[in-house]
């Protein structure tokens, strides 16, 4: 969430980015801006009380040491007084800090000054785009006929088991899926990520630490006895690994990188937008996270950048980096960058990858700090990004790499299938 200091240092320029969101936050920073002139007063009353408690304690220790029993009895009355008037201010500010912070919930990021104007996807901005666009023949099939022509993925089978959007891999579709996240996997640690295997349920301030609530629990699957929300993506679990922390400023940058099942609801999605591979409520992806201090998290950035477009052109996909536009971008995020790779069966781009600066909204929740050479604690930058998410993966790779004597499988898996042609 944002700080009451960058509140407080720039409300007019917060109001004008968060509207690139389309957000109007001119409401609720004026009343946090009241609430803070508030807290202000009643922690100055909270203050001036405490130490006049602490001087009548002291009056009264010394009444009673002098043997002056009335004259301490009386101080005792006027303290008792003191100490329900000072609970009242206590409470009122508790309350109003409480206050604060759930109005402060409500604000989204502020969109860094790179994110373009815009409302839906279409006013999202091509940056960049790689590789080369396949020749299919006529007769190409969608990765769903493909799937089942050759046994990979059994969906009516998921539906049985789970229901909709729960497929279930076999033979050569498993091991492809399996030589996907161990590829992926790889190529992190190459690039210096340390692997963790996270939890796949986090409890309810995890979800707060990087704020998937209270924005998004309508697409969590959540269980209700203990509390507890299955994962949407594995930079929930990760990046919570930092929560109340104070990092040494010499262990900065921290990289992870995790696999995870992932969970979402994905509520009114429908379509045949979302048949096949295309829109999955579990799905598998290998998850790259960062903690930087704010100078130099835009490095970063660009490197994870170039780190999942490594991926894409080892595995020979078509691809595109698109600069989202406020309007499209997360709750939290400062800045996103998504890539989409081409499905040639099906003529569309899919999304595959968000790579995410979130500067310190998501540190501030954590309270995730480094402390720097003067001995002050900083709030740090934390990053992700998906490096890559699998499902639309594969129904490029099955869809671009038919021919008429089967799937060919790109060369950077076949160590891991064993195989370098499905038929």
């Amino acid at each position: 969430m944002l700080t009451l200091q960058q509140i407080k240092d720039a409300p007019e320029a917060i109001v004008e980015r968060l509207a690139v969101k389309g957000f109007d936050g001119k409401e609720p920073i004026a009343r946090v801006l009241d609430l803070d002139g508030r807290r202000r007063e009643l922690q100055l009353s909270n203050d001036t009380q405490a130490a006049e408690l602490n001087r009548a304690a002291a009056t009264i220790g010394k009444l009673m040491k002098e043997g002056r029993r009335e004259e301490a009895d009386a101080a005792k009355a006027e303290v008792a007084k003191l100490k329900e008037s000072q609970k009242e201010v206590a409470d009122a500010l508790a309350a109003t800090e409480v206050e604060i912070r759930e109005i402060l919930l409500t604000i989204p990021n502020v969109p860094c000054a790179m994110v373009p104007q815009g409302r839906t996807a279409e006013d999202n901005v091509v940056e960049k785009t790689g590789g080369h666009m396949p020749k299919l023949s006529a007769d190409a099939m969608p990765h769903w006929d493909l799937a089942k022509k050759y046994n990979l993925i059994d969906f009516d089978l998921g539906v049985k088991i789970t229901g909709a959007g729960f497929p279930v891999y076999l033979g050569k579709g498993a091991k492809l899926q399996r030589a996907l996240i161990q590829f992926f996997l790889d190529e992190a640690s190459k690039s210096g990520y340390l692997e963790v295997q996270p939890p796949y349920v986090v409890n309810e301030a995890s979800g707060y630490g990087t704020g998937q609530l209270p924005d998004k629990e309508g697409q969590m699957y959540y269980v209700n006895e203990d509390n507890l929300y299955l994962i949407p993506t594995a930079e929930v679990p990760v990046t919570n690994i930092y929560r109340d922390v104070i990092i040494p400023a010499d262990r900065l940058p921290i990289k992870n990188c995790a696999y995870s099942a992932c969970f979402r609801r994905e509520a009114g999605s429908y379509g045949k937008d979302v048949r096949g591979l295309n829109r999955l409520h579990q799905f598998d992806k290998v998850e790259i996270v960062r903690i930087e201090k704010p100078e130099d998290s835009y490095a970063a950035l660009e490197e994870m950048k170039d780190h999942v477009q490594g991926l894409l052109e080892k595995l020979g996909l078509p691809w595109h980096i698109l600069r989202l536009c406020g309007g499209d971008m997360s709750f939290t995020s400062a800045i996103t960058f998504d890539f989409e790779v081409y499905s040639a069966a099906q003529g569309r781009w899919l999304e595959v990858s968000s790579v995410s600066n979130f500067e310190t909204y998501q540190a501030n929740r954590l309270k995730c700090r480094y402390r720097g050479d003067d001995k002050k604690t900083r709030l740090c930058h934390t990053l992700n990004g998906s490096a890559l998410a699998l499902p639309r993966i594969m129904a490029a790779l099955l869809e671009n790499n038919q021919t008429p004597e089967g799937i060919i499988v790109p060369e950077c898996l076949r160590r891991y299938t064993g195989f370098d042609i499905i038929d």
